[in-house]
């Protein structure tokens, strides 16, 4: 063992150099960042794959916002595959594959399937595709008789608007407009569906025009898969789905594991974006790069609910990892993403400096309306719960081993689980991240994350000079 240390260092221990800058409005700051080989981004900022944080809710939003969400591994295959593809579904130029039905299907069974799915309308077809007419939840809102065919209770193809298939999207949206209605379907020749356009994805097309969205108009998802059990079946039927990217989930990406699982997913799955992870050191960066992935999660240890450091001793503070992590990575093009640690805009300018080109949040986007579970009141204040993938209860559940306590001391935690205030809308938390980024790239005389990477000059700085950045020697106000 060498008698000298490296030194390592985090987001505390240094700030950004002010320099020159051109910049006279934080609009001229350019943002796009790349996700992976393949899939750029109008933000940096993806949501973490925590089942506290990504579920369909927040990737629709996280991509809406021009970011990404990655869903979460730890649902049945089933739901993890409904939760992509109602990302995929929720919004699109034309919609190629709309809900449908046929005609012996009941009120009951398109209520239910509404219920399940989301959608606001089912299009009814016969066995040939051939369109027959169109039921709305406003349909179903005071229907008694659940047991009626839905072709008691549809509009008739006779009564509907429609447009031949292929019909350009500014043409159907003014067809839209003229009549008055909000959905359109196309057909083709012979009368068969071929797709539909809605008032609904248009107005959001122009609400949200740096939507994160693929080559088709839909909106882009990334789901995570482990390295043991099911974990081939689950790749393979994500992609079946058409998920945008797949996230290798595992704690310590540098191992054998982990390459054995990457080997497998490129021989199952072919060329689907993946991205692996997580590691710390440019060796492992390396050996990521050399198995032929499309991006690297970087960080050990420095998210709010891991104790991985704690428990096991291994780390390195996260700065120090995406500098060195990004540096190995150059050569080959294949970007780095800042995983943990990241409290709050500053954090994130300095992650992207040290050339990461994305990051991951998992705090900050927990405590939004869009993350899945529901808020929790205490002494008048609201709060979500987070937690760590690797705390002891979600170990228990992933393992089926909550009513077996002679089994949970097998389990090592390596997270906890804790509250975190309530923040609202998901787009609220990341215009203020995405405005701190915008003017700390300024303070850079930096106008893309290229010239960020290359011009960011760090400083350390001590804890007296933490302690001077902050808000010091004032009251509060009465």
């Amino acid at each position: 063992m060498s008698e000298s240390f490296p030194l390592g260092l985090t987001f505390d221990d240094v700030l950004l150099v002010p320099r020159r800058s051109g910049v006279s409005t934080r609009r001229q700051v350019e943002t796009r960042a790349r996700l992976c080989r393949g899939i750029e981004l109008a933000i940096p900022v993806v949501s973490a794959s925590m089942d506290s944080v990504t579920e369909s809710r927040m990737a629709i939003a996280m991509a809406r916002e021009g970011g990404i969400g990655i869903i979460h591994r730890f649902l049945p295959i089933g739901e993890h595959v409904a939760e992509v593809r109602r990302v995929k579904r929720a919004e699109s130029v034309v919609l190629d594959s709309p809900h449908t039905a046929g005609p012996e299907s009941t009120v009951r069974q398109a209520a239910a399937f509404m219920e399940e799915h989301g959608p606001a309308s089912v299009l009814v077809i016969d066995r040939d595709r051939r369109l027959l007419g169109i039921v709305t939840a406003r349909d179903l809102l005071f229907e008694e008789d659940l047991d009626r065919p839905i072709t008691a209770i549809m509009t008739p193809r006779e009564r509907l608007i429609t447009a031949p298939a292929g019909t350009p999207v500014e043409e159907a949206k003014q067809i839209l407009h003229r009549h008055r209605i909000e959905k359109l379907p196309l057909v083709d020749a012979q009368g068969r569906l071929a797709g539909l356009v809605t008032s609904r994805d248009i107005l959001s097309r122009l609400k949200h025009p740096q939507a994160t969205k693929d080559a088709r108009g839909r909106l882009r998802v990334g789901a995570a898969i482990g390295v043991r059990g099911d974990f081939l079946e689950r790749a393979q039927a994500l992609v079946d789905a058409e998920v945008d990217v797949l996230v290798i989930d595992i704690a310590h990406g540098h191992s054998d594991l982990s390459f054995r699982t990457i080997d497998a997913v490129r021989a199952r799955c072919g060329d689907v974006p993946l991205i692996a992870g997580n590691v710390a050191t440019p060796e492992g960066t390396r050996d990521l790069i050399a198995r032929g992935v499309d991006g690297i999660k970087v960080g050990v240890g420095p998210g709010s609910t891991c104790t991985t450091r704690v428990v096991t001793g291994a780390g390195v503070p996260q700065l120090t990892a995406i500098l060195s992590c990004a540096e190995a990575a150059a050569p080959s093009g294949i970007p780095v993403i800042a995983d943990g640690g990241i409290r709050g805009s500053g954090d994130l300018v300095k992650a992207l400096a040290a050339g990461a080109e994305t990051a991951m949040l998992g705090n900050l986007l927990a405590g939004t309306e869009e993350s899945p579970g529901t808020s929790i009141t205490r002494n008048g204040r609201q709060y979500k719960v987070y937690r760590g993938m690797a705390s002891l209860w979600t170990s228990a559940e992933r393992r089926d081993l909550r009513q077996e306590d002679e089994l949970l001391s097998e389990i090592v935690p390596e997270g906890i689980e804790a509250l975190v205030p309530y923040r609202g809308p998901v787009s609220a938390v990341l215009g203020q991240l995405v405005g701190g980024l915008r003017s700390g790239m300024s303070y850079c005389g930096a106008t893309t994350l290229a010239d960020l990477h290359q011009h960011a000059q760090f400083v350390r700085v001590t804890d007296a000079g933490v302690r001077e950045g902050m808000p010091h020697d004032v009251d509060a106000p009465p």
